[in-house]
């Protein structure tokens, strides 16, 4: 069995690898000879100490990954996510490679919202609004300033502090934005592209804040009863998800209208076409997570460390 600690795993991602493996991860889970198992949400001892369980088949590969949330971590010098990544020897059923992917899971989890911006969000996107100052939103922030010409990042955060550093943290990935707080309503009108990267069980801001022609990227709902935006915005936009079934069940769109029409951007992506079709339209995209996701990021890790030798 072969294992690649985090150390590891931190060392060889990157947004362009993340990209293309959450490409390939969408475009899968549409593909025939694909199967996506519902996710298992479970806790710890303690009821706030929670995790879930994902995982997927394709004909040529098959695992799951393990993701936590251990909220009391920061106190203890460790991060509040964790996510492990296994690979099964499909000949033979045993677990052939684990990847401890902490810091991958970052990277992955921005990408997916990447790859559906570079179809639905406009080219020509300037202004990014994210809700929420923490790690995950640097990396969203990162990942979406590689495909699309942003040039100012409004930060909605309870915690001032945050966003103090949250440019600097940029500017240490080469990004070159302009990045100020904002309250919701100013952030939303401004912006081209909106993300919310928050565990909230409300809507962040009101539908008529959002302007024609904005995307919107909603990535914090992974369970019930969690949720981001507010259910008029899902009667008028174009509604894209990873995962319909899902996103009906844990995502974003388990608060969308029931005749609502989800379609899976990978159906989008293998068809190269579709998408924004429309420069005055709102698209939003619900990304809950699927393990595909994490199973081909874990191969190009895998690859990349044997290009390494």
């Amino acid at each position: 069995m072969r294992f690649i600690s985090e150390e590891e795993s931190a060392a060889l991602v990157d947004h362009a690898l993340a990209f293309a493996a959450a490409r390939e991860a969408l475009i899968a889970a549409v593909a025939p000879g694909t199967t996506l198992f519902p996710a298992v949400l479970g806790h710890g001892s303690e009821p706030t100490n929670r995790f879930s369980i994902k995982s997927g088949s394709t004909a040529d590969y098959a695992g799951l990954k393990v993701g936590s949330f251990w909220p009391g971590n920061p106190d203890r010098g460790l991060p509040r996510h964790n996510s492990v990544i296994l690979l099964f020897d499909q000949a033979v059923g045993r677990v052939d490679t684990v990847i401890e992917a902490g810091r991958v899971n970052a990277y992955r989890t921005a990408a997916a919202d990447a790859v559906a911006a570079s179809v639905l969000a406009r080219p020509d996107s300037a202004v990014l609004a994210v809700f929420g100052a923490g790690n995950q939103a640097e990396f969203e922030c990162a990942a979406l300033a590689r495909i699309l010409p942003i040039r100012t990042v409004l930060v909605v955060a309870r915690d001032a502090a945050k966003v103090a550093g949250f440019g600097e943290r940029l500017r240490g990935q080469g990004i070159a934005v302009e990045v100020r707080a904002a309250d919701p309503q100013e952030a939303c009108r401004a912006a081209d592209v909106i993300v919310t990267a928050t565990p909230a069980r409300a809507p962040l801001f009101e539908v008529d804040w959002v302007r024609p022609g904005t995307h919107v990227a909603a990535m914090g709902a992974d369970a019930k009863g969690k949720q981001e935006l507010p259910p008029a915005l899902l009667e008028r936009a174009a509604l894209y998800c990873d995962l319909p079934e899902q996103s009906r069940t844990i995502g974003e769109f388990q608060h969308a209208p029931a005749a609502a029409d989800l379609q899976a951007i990978g159906a989008v992506l293998r068809a190269g076409e579709g998408g924004r079709t429309d420069p005055k339209a709102i698209t939003v995209f619900d990304s809950s997570g699927i393990a595909l996701q994490d199973l081909t990021i874990a191969r190009a890790i895998l690859a990349k460390a044997d290009g390494r030798g």
